[in-house]
Order: C-alpha cells, then sequence, then structure tokens
C-alpha cells in the first residue's frame, strides 16, 4: 500500500511539474508573441521609410499623378502637333498662288514720258480666271537672242509675292533707250517676254507705235512684275 501511494504521490508531484512548465512555457510564448509583434512593428517601420514603401505608401495617388502628368503632356503634344498641322495647312493655304502662264495672260505695251519715248510700260492681265503669282522680271528679247535680254534693275523688286486675282494686271516700267540726239537705236516693231522664272512661256509683244521703238541695248533695263504702276522702284 505504501508503495502505491508513494507512486500516487510521485505522479501527482510529476503532473503538477508539468502543468508549471507549461504555463511557464505558455508566459514565454506571449512574451515572444508580444516581441515578435515588437518586431514586426519595427519591420514595417522600416519598410515604410525604404524608397519602394514609400512609393508603395503613396502608391495610387503617386502613380496617378504621374499618369495624369503623362497624359498631360501627351495631350499637349497632340494639341501642338495638331496647331503644328494646321499650321503647315494653314501656311499651305496661304502658300504662293500657281504661277501665272503666257496663256493665261494678255501682254500688252504702251510708251511713257511722251518725247523722245525712252520708256515703255508692260501690263499683264490675267484673264486664267484663276488667282496666279508672277515673278521676278519679264524676259525680254527686242532684238536677236546674241543681244541678250533686258537686264532687271534690282531696286524695283517687290517685297512680296505678287499675286494676280482674277482680272487684275501686273506692270512692268522698262526703259528702251536715254532719247539722246546722237544716240545709237534700232528699231523694232515687235518683242518677245517670256516668263523664264515661271517656266509659263513666251508671249509676242506688237510695238504701241506704227513706225516700231528706238532702242539701245547699251541703255535698256526692266523692272520686276509689281501690280503698282510706276511704284517709285520703277524710276531709272
Amino acid at each position: 500500500m505504501r508503495t502505491f501511494r508513494n507512486r500516487t504521490t510521485v505522479l501527482a508531484a510529476a503532473t503538477t511539474a508539468a502543468l508549471a512548465l507549461t504555463l511557464t512555457a505558455c508566459g514565454d510564448n506571449g512574451t515572444g508573441t508580444r516581441s515578435e509583434g515588437s518586431a514586426a512593428s519595427g519591420s514595417a517601420t522600416v519598410a515604410a521609410d525604404s524608397p519602394k514603401a514609400a512609393d508603395d505608401a503613396a502608391g495610387t495617388g503617386t502613380t496617378g499623378s504621374t499618369g495624369s502628368g503623362t497624359g498631360t503632356a501627351q495631350a499637349a503634344g497632340a494639341t501642338k502637333s495638331a496647331g503644328g498641322s494646321g499650321d503647315s495647312d494653314g501656311t499651305s493655304t496661304k502658300a504662293s498662288a500657281p504661277l501665272c502662264t503666257a496663256e493665261g495672260l494678255q501682254i500688252t505695251a504702251e510708251r511713257q514720258d511722251g518725247p523722245p519715248y525712252t520708256h515703255l510700260t508692260l501690263s499683264a492681265k490675267n484673264t486664267s480666271g484663276a488667282g496666279c503669282e508672277m515673278k521676278e522680271y519679264p524676259h525680254i528679247h527686242f532684238l536677236d537672242n546674241a543681244r541678250g535680254i533686258v537686264p532687271p534693275v534690282a531696286k524695283s523688286k517687290p517685297q512680296t509675292p505678287v499675286i494676280l486675282e482674277p482680272g487684275q494686271s501686273a506692270y512692268v516700267a522698262v526703259r528702251m533707250s536715254e532719247g539722246g540726239r546722237k544716240e545709237s537705236t534700232e528699231t523694232v516693231k515687235e518683242f518677245t517676254v517670256t516668263l523664264k522664272a515661271n517656266g509659263g512661256g513666251m508671249a509676242v509683244v506688237k510695238s504701241p507705235a506704227p513706225e516700231g521703238l528706238s532702242v539701245n541695248p547699251q541703255k535698256w533695263a526692266t523692272g520686276y512684275w509689281t501690280t503698282e504702276l510706276r511704284n517709285g522702284a520703277d524710276d531709272f
């Protein structure tokens, strides 16, 4: 009987000791859990301080802002591109009209200044029914081609394109000679005007005087086409 009681006592003591150890372990685990929780909290704080976490924290707002900025830039770029295209189209719309051709012009000549009739005015009326541009100066051959064309006077060059609407005329002042009594001249009853710069062909122009025009290859000169007759720059 003593032996049985002793065994029972030992078993009870062992059970009590095991229970105490279990409670102690539970207390340690609780402490450990709190410690791990603290460590986890510290870890989260460090992660939040890291660039990636900062981005994550800013997250959708930052990304959205960046995305919005990009979208705005693209929209602005698109607008600029569209504006450029518009400008290009506008420039194209405002670009020079098609070049005038001899076929679409009526070119005539008349004398100026009275005796000794040293100057001539050429008129080129647009009869094509559409606007066109007169470029540079007429290539005038008073005599044979070997004598060359009448040279232009630079100061008469207009600053803006000369655009002729239907029915509108361009003019050129031409000096044929100086009118001196001892001046050596030759008489011509017709001459040619070529729209060389335009690549627009040639017209034959008759003298406005039945007796013809007296020309001096050493003195002749021509102005540039302009829409204003004798605009001051053509005084030569």
